[in-house]
């Protein structure tokens, strides 16, 4: 038994001819992408809140002021090295 690919990839959907049909297939459309739609306003407004309510939850230390002109931090000094990496 063969199996013919040619059937598999010669699937062409098409709009149904009775126009009242055709009519409930687009609202049918229009409803499942207004649905998704809101679905994805949900799922997005829920992480939104859950990072708003998390951030609020949090305890924060507070930072020591320090005196006008002055930045606090670590440094490390690096040397210049000598060797040059040109092809001077």
């Amino acid at each position: 038994m063969t199996f013919r690919f040619q059937r598999l990839f010669s699937y062409c959907p098409s709009k149904p001819r009775n126009p009242l049909l055709r009519i409930l297939v687009g609202i049918v459309g229009l409803a499942l992408l207004v649905l998704l739609v809101a679905f994805g306003l949900v799922i997005g407004l829920g992480m939104l809140l859950f990072a708003a309510v998390r951030r609020l939850m949090r305890p924060t230390a507070a930072p020591a002021r320090a005196s006008e002109g002055v930045i606090e931090g670590e440094f490390v000094h690096v040397q210049k090295s000598e060797t040059r990496l040109g092809l001077r």
